[in-house]
């Protein structure tokens, strides 16, 4: 079995493109990189699905303990506890690494898991700039890698039957899609600086972030709500409604025509008065040719419509959530509805592990959704309309704008060079 692995993972993609793979029934190893939150919740499915959590990765001796239980107890079997991904890496029994790391870790870890031969299953957004989307997605191809993206709504019956529909024509010309995500958000206060958790190595933690003094409000969790290390809540949570959007267009237009040509942000935080930096409210514009696609952001109250798509045609509608998809027909009659089935996102990445298929939110879809989220966030920073290229990925005579395709990394933390 670790000869077999060993060979499997030593061409790259020379391997892959020769279509070796491991056995139907062979087990796939997995390594948990950051386990508090949503980490924990894709290895006990990938569990569920047949996965063996090898190595369980994490800088806070607290979640090692508490995840690194419920893992054991989903398994059979304690995974082995580490701080150091690197050292994770190098274990040539691990097949794949899930990472669900802060978004400002997952550029440098993907690149380096994809050039150790790992395949990868990345947290959503996939990255944090631009510039990192497409060196992952480059890392991902060069090395052969099946590479999965968090965004779980791409293997759900439910989304794929309502995208489905839409692009049929059934609805008439799409000329508008609305997405939108209504989530209350308490106050985070304004906590003074303190120190780190003990055992937690917080300078690593921090990585090619800025230095700064340690707040519990940039550690777990909460570390969303700061541009240092998140995307704001457009590519927190956003992401999920815009990727189910972009599908559809994806589907009418097809993929070297899904991107838009101009983005307006506008919002602020409107509601609380405390340490977030990111909008509490917002609405971001997206225009096509012959399309407008919308976000909206609103991080209090509720009107139970929390996580939403709607596709508006010239001669029906189609509105889907959590819990399914209907049908709304121009002249009053019912329209057929949908409900929601499990998603089996994880299941779906283990099966490619196995393949080598694409995985139904390969690392391109991923990178695209994640796009829209950025795209977004560049308007909002610059507070104003930006005009964007799909095909060079640029704003065309935009200075102001292109500086933030990238961004600068902490030594000795830079983006790897894809090799």
């Amino acid at each position: 079995m670790q000869d077999r692995r060993a060979f499997l993972r030593a061409g790259g993609s020379a391997i892959a493109a020769a279509g070796l793979s491991l056995g139907a029934n062979e087990t796939v190893n997995l390594a948990l990189i950051g386990g508090r939150n949503q980490g924990r919740g894709v290895a006990l499915r990938a569990i569920q699905a047949g996965a063996r959590i090898k190595t369980f990765c994490d800088l806070d001796p607290a979640i090692l303990a508490k995840t690194g239980a419920d893992i054991e107890k989903a398994q059979g079997s304690r995974p082995q506890f580490e701080k150091e991904f690197r050292r994770v890496l190098e274990d040539k029994d691990i097949d794949a690494v899930v990472i669900a790391v802060p978004d400002h870790w997952h550029a440098r870890m993907a690149i380096l898991a994809c050039q150790a031969g790992k395949d990868v299953y990345c947290e959503k957004p996939l990255s944090q700039t631009i510039h990192e989307g497409q060196r992952i997605r480059d890392a991902a191809r060069k090395h052969g890698r099946v590479f999965q993206v968090g965004t779980q709504r791409r293997s759900g019956e439910t989304f794929q039957s309502a995208v489905e529909y839409v692009a049929s024509g059934k609805l008439g010309k799409v000329c508008e899609i609305k997405t939108w995500i209504y989530q209350y958000r308490p106050t985070i206060g304004r906590p003074p600086d303190s120190a780190p958790p003990e055992g937690v190595d917080y300078d690593a933690w921090l990585g090619p972030a800025p230095k700064r003094p340690f707040n519990q409000n940039r550690f777990h969790y909460n570390w969303r709500f700061f541009w240092d290390y998140g995307n704001s809540e457009i590519g927190n949570q956003g992401v999920h409604v815009l990727d189910v959007a972009l599908w559809a267009i994806q589907k009418m237009k097809g993929m070297e025509h899904c991107m838009p040509d101009r983005i307006s942000a506008n919002g602020g935080i409107y509601w609380l008065d405390d340490a977030k930096e990111v909008p509490d409210t917002q609405v971001v514009t997206y225009h096509y040719s012959d399309l407008l696609l919308s976000f909206e952001l609103r991080s209090f109250g509720n009107d139970h419509t929390d996580f939403c798509i709607a596709y508006y045609g010239a001669d029906a509608s189609l509105l889907i959530s959590n819990t399914g998809w209907k049908v709304y027909s121009r002249t009053g009659e019912p329209g057929p509805s949908v409900q929601a089935l499990p998603e089996t996102h994880e299941k779906n990445f283990l099966e490619c592990v196995k393949s080598r298929q694409k995985p139904n939110s390969d690392v391109e879809i991923g990178r695209l959704s994640t796009m829209l989220c950025h795209l977004g966030n560049v308007s909002f920073k610059l507070g104003r309309d930006v005009k964007f290229d799909p095909k060079t990925e640029t704003f065309p005579g935009d200075a102001a704008a292109n500086s933030l395709l990238s961004k600068e990394y902490r030594a000795p933390y830079g983006l790897p060079p894809v090799s």
